[in-house]
């Protein structure tokens, strides 16, 4: 099994320490690279290639949002980094800033490791992973500004932005989704894994999967991020 390659950037030494610490605890991690700061950071990613990238957004010399908007405008196909933010900072401004820079997942500094553990694997596996705090900030948005969604859409793996078809919101008949299946969309928006549903539900892993794939295929979505995504703009979820 070929493992995450990840690389971090953070300027505080002992926070990156400590993450280095805990994920090097996982077989299915390795830690490729450190950097305190963007200059060496984006070096670094360019020349190592990992995986994932978990960026802090408070970086001495350039922001974590900066790095990202430059590192994904060369993010061709010799460059897959997906990258995952990690700060304090959980105001609507720096949130949907990160998302309109390229962002793949948004966690907070005070996020319980397996959490980072389950961002991590999701962002691998080409899904956004949204901390639910973040999350109701994207949802808030999308309610109170429907028509500027094209500009704040998750830039993620599938890039969801429409701002070209001039698209300002989408309708979905609410009942096309079971009840079953909108409380799973609702987790699936709050960025929970198939595990933390199952278990939030009281129904089995395989149930879980089996209304993820009913709510992709009603929402015509290819994954979970779109998903997610259709239904913010949509308000099937709140």
């Amino acid at each position: 099994m070929s493992r995450i390659r990840i690389a971090l950037i953070e300027d505080h030494d002992l926070t990156r320490v400590g993450i280095r610490t805990a994920l090097m605890q996982k077989e299915e991690i390795e830690v490729v690279g450190e950097a305190a700061n963007a200059a060496e950071g984006l070096k670094m990613l360019k020349t190592l290639q990992p995986d994932i990238a978990i960026v802090d957004i408070g970086l001495p010399d350039k922001d974590g949002i900066e790095l990202t908007r430059e590192l994904k405008s060369t993010n061709g196909a010799e460059l897959r980094t997906k990258v995952l933010i990690l700060t304090l900072r959980d105001n609507k401004e720096a949130v949907l800033a990160a998302f309109a820079a390229g962002a793949d997942s948004y966690c907070m500094k005070d996020i319980k490791f397996d959490n980072l553990l389950e961002a991590v694997r999701v962002t691998y596996n080409g899904n956004a992973w949204i901390d639910p705090a973040i999350a109701r900030i994207v949802l808030q948005q999308a309610q109170q500004n429907p028509a500027k969604q094209d500009a704040v859409s998750l830039n993620t793996k599938n890039n969801l932005n429409n701002s070209e078809s001039g698209e300002t919101q989408e309708h979905i008949d609410p009942y096309i989704l079971t009840e079953r299946e909108l409380e799973v969309l609702q987790l699936i928006v709050e960025g929970c894994s198939n595990a933390v549903i199952a278990e939030r539900l009281y129904i089995t892993v395989g149930t879980v999967k089996t209304h993820v794939r009913n709510i992709l295929n009603k929402l015509c979505a290819d994954d979970r991020t779109q998903a997610a995504v259709r239904a913010l703009r949509s308000g099937l979820v709140g």
